[in-house]
């Protein structure tokens, strides 16, 4: 058993987590599993984007990818793990069920984690940013929230678009969004930050983790850098006690792999939009 493996949760780490609404632990993987993800899933991307996994978008909408936009060549890659017949599949759902986050996710959640969602960002140079919003405006987890555990694959910092968070915004309702700068991020909603707090970065190292729960406010600046990817693995997850989740997340996962039932959320939403409008994976 590795010594990561035998990682568990300090006393301050969970208080810190529950008044910031995030935790990032650091050297969480090894170099060799960073550049086993790093290189598998570029190896997938060298043909450019693949149907039915990457996030293909056409220019001229909002958030939409022109053939100028270093997205196009190098979108984000959606539920990878649900593809067990390409070399990403196996190797996300690894890491989505990786026995080491366990511990973690149960210590943060109060509850089992269930695994929900892969994705993976490439975020190229040059690409625009994320802006900010909340997790569970798409997950649509009841009760409770859901949770991230964010993969840094690369160093990530201010110049290639590393992560923004709000502290103290976990324990907030869910905002309904206004409009992002299409010129600034590739996603469409946009929360602002709160009176009374703010907006700060979190600079991670290759192999750094994350964690941080779907009422958070955070996002990404566009990476300004014109040599650096800042590529992410990120895996979501839900409470076990949790009793609706928007459709869009199929197949709900036991760290044991056993697939369990989760009533699709129903109604409106907080902001009374309808399942279909505020689509899944975010």
């Amino acid at each position: 058993m590795s010594e990561v493996l035998e990682r568990t949760l300090t006393e301050e780490q969970v208080r810190q987590f529950g008044r910031d609404g995030y935790l990032v632990l650091r050297d969480f993987y090894t170099q060799d599993e960073i550049d086993t993800i790093r290189a598998t899933f570029m190896e997938q991307a060298k043909d450019g984007p693949v149907v039915g996994l990457s996030e293909i978008k056409h220019g001229g909408t909002p958030g939409g990818y022109d053939p100028a936009d270093p997205l196009a060549r190098y979108p984000r890659m959606m539920h990878p793990h649900r593809h067990p017949e390409i070399p990403v599949g196996p190797l996300s759902l690894r890491y989505l069920l990786d026995p080491r986050l366990r511990p973690v996710l149960a210590a943060l959640m109060r509850d089992d984690p269930v695994g929900v969602q892969t994705m993976f960002y490439f975020k190229p140079p040059g690409a625009r940013g994320q802006a900010l919003h909340q997790d569970n405006f798409y997950l649509r987890v009841r009760p409770g929230t859901c949770m991230a555990a964010w993969v840094a694959v690369d160093d990530a910092d201010e110049e290639n678009g590393g992560m923004v968070v709000v502290p103290g915004s976990s324990g907030l309702e869910i905002a309904c969004p206004q409009k992002a700068d299409p010129a600034r991020f590739f996603t469409s909603d946009y929360v602002p930050v709160p009176d009374g707090l703010e907006e700060v970065p979190v600079r991670l190292k290759a192999g750094d983790v994350l964690f941080f729960n779907g009422s958070l406010i955070h996002g990404s600046h566009p990476n300004t850098s014109t040599t650096r990817f800042r590529r992410a693995l990120i895996s979501h997850y839900v409470p076990r006690g949790s009793v609706e989740l928007s459709h869009w997340y199929q197949d709900p996962m036991t760290f044991d792999g056993e697939v369990v039932g989760i009533a699709p959320a129903t109604g409106g939403g907080p902001c009374g939009t309808p399942q279909d409008v505020v689509k899944g994976p975010h």
